[in-house]
């Protein structure tokens, strides 16, 4: 049997069994390597030689994830909270309901967008912002399903379409980078203007799902009891608090104490702040690289005093660590992919699949798809996914004729609904951490599955009409 097939299968299979996805990869590989015919030293020696094509997008989020610490640590996220916890507070008094939910909603959204280029913070923004707002909602009697959805396409639909801060890694280093590599062996070459352009008819798809959330779906109100709950402010380097940790207050007045209490905030601290940000994307957008646009940045937070600098490697250190996992998820990835190409059975699979397809391109853009749902969901992340799927989706898209526009169409589409709707990933264990401080909302049902249900069939359609028309 193809050893490309086994890999994938015994891949799902442990994911699905909640097996680490790192564990996972490397198990997947060697048992592929092995079916196929390779020794295990070889196979462990092309696991090894693909680990480098991860290492820079690795690197890439573990400073990013540095800088998003250093940034936390300005209270530049907990002032944003106030003050937006101020405006619609003053908003609920004297305009309708309606209208401040709409409001709120668009505030979540485009904290969600700039988290992925502007501020390159990733989900590191939603336990800061979220829990202040939980008792708004509460107010507005808000269905938080459609909190998660909103906060899903904002973490995922931008970074799938905009090549700027972690778009710059999804879309030029991981997404053309990989197609580009498996595809000269195949005369197929892709260039950046084609990655938001293959993109943009999945992320319609993706923006319809979220409005079919919003106006349909979860349009009727839903009822949240008021739990106090304290604010999670810049994170304290000797304690630690993760993702959706929080503090219960027994005592009202003192949760009404801490609303009321503007984080205080020096004038010279702020300025530095939005400078580190402003040098940031400046740094990334003339270079190219994330790796040097998140140096920038802690560079000027760092300097400019926000922390001690006896604490600067402690902040680096713990910074790193937020995005860890998913830096070795990304290596991992990439040495499995290798480990595919070394067996050779790729050309045997494709051949395989055009034998029983033919030339129905509609139907291989559609189990190309639906293949890839599997694959992603089980692996968790759209980063770590396309090194995977570009290994057997290029030789695919080559024989079946699609156009490179098409291609970049359709391994994006299907990396990215493993961010869409998988318990294990970050775009929506993020939203849950936010949303479920006080034990009211779960990650299953109120984060996994409407996500699933209003992105993951949306991205199928809309990225099978993007491969059949592009």
């Amino acid at each position: 049997m193809n050893a490309v097939v086994i890999a994938i299968a015994v891949m799902f299979i442990l994911s699905i069994a909640r097996v680490s996805v790192v564990l996972t990869l490397v198990i997947s590989a060697i048992i592929g390597g092995l079916v196929a015919g390779l020794s295990l030293s070889d196979t462990i020696n092309a696991f090894n030689s693909g680990l480098g094509d991860g290492a820079e997008v690795a690197l890439a989020y573990a400073v990013l994830g540095a800088f998003a610490l250093a940034l936390s640590k300005s209270g530049l996220p907990d002032l944003l909270a106030h003050k937006l916890i101020g405006l619609l507070g003053a908003e609920v008094s004297h305009v309708r309901a309606k209208r401040v939910k709409y409001l709120l909603l668009s505030i979540l959204l485009v904290a969600a967008i700039c988290s992925q280029n502007l501020i390159p913070v990733h989900i590191a923004f939603i336990p800061v912002l979220v829990p202040p707002l939980l008792k708004v909602m509460n107010h507005l009697n808000l269905d938080r399903r459609a909190a998660a959805c909103v906060l899903t396409l904002g973490l995922v639909g931008t970074y799938i379409l905009l090549p700027v801060g972690f778009g710059a890694i999804f879309l030029e280093q991981i997404l053309m980078g990989n197609i580009n590599k498996i595809g000269a062996a195949y005369g197929l070459h892709v260039e950046r203007w084609m990655m938001p352009a293959g993109m943009a008819i999945p992320v319609l798809g993706m923006a319809l799902g979220t409005l079919f959330a919003v106006f349909v779906s979860y349009r009727k109100p839903r009822i949240y009891v008021d739990r106090a709950v304290a604010r999670v402010t810049a994170i304290d380097l000797d304690k630690p608090i993760r993702a959706g940790e929080v503090q219960l207050l027994d005592d009202a007045e003192e949760l009404k104490h801490e609303a009321e209490k503007a984080p205080v905030i020096a004038k010279k601290t702020m300025l530095m702040a939005f400078l580190a940000i402003v040098l940031t994307l400046a740094a990334q957008l003339y270079s190219g690289s994330m790796i040097l646009g998140g140096l920038v940045g802690f560079a000027v937070l760092s300097g400019a005093g926000i922390f001690k600098w006896q604490d600067a490697d402690d902040v680096f250190v713990q910074g790193m660590r937020m995005m860890a996992l998913v830096g070795f998820i990304m290596i991992s990835a990439a040495g499995f992919a290798s480990v595919m190409t070394q067996t050779g059975d790729i050309n045997q699979l494709v051949n395989g699949v055009v034998h029983i397809i033919g030339d129905n391109h509609a139907l291989a853009a559609f189990l190309m798809l639906f293949i890839g749902l599997f694959v992603t969901i089980g692996i968790g992340s759209s980063f770590s996914s396309v090194p995977v799927l570009a290994v057997i989706y290029v030789p695919l898209c080559v024989q079946f004729g699609f156009s490179p526009l098409a291609t970049v169409a359709l391994i994006g589409t299907a990396a990215a609904l493993g961010d869409a709707g998988s318990p294990a990933s970050d775009s929506t264990l993020g939203p849950t951490a936010g949303l479920g401080v006080d034990g009211q909302h779960d990650h299953i049902w109120d984060t996994v599955i409407p996500t699933f249900i209003h992105f993951n069939i949306p991205l199928m359609i809309f990225g099978w009409i993007a491969a059949m028309v592009l």
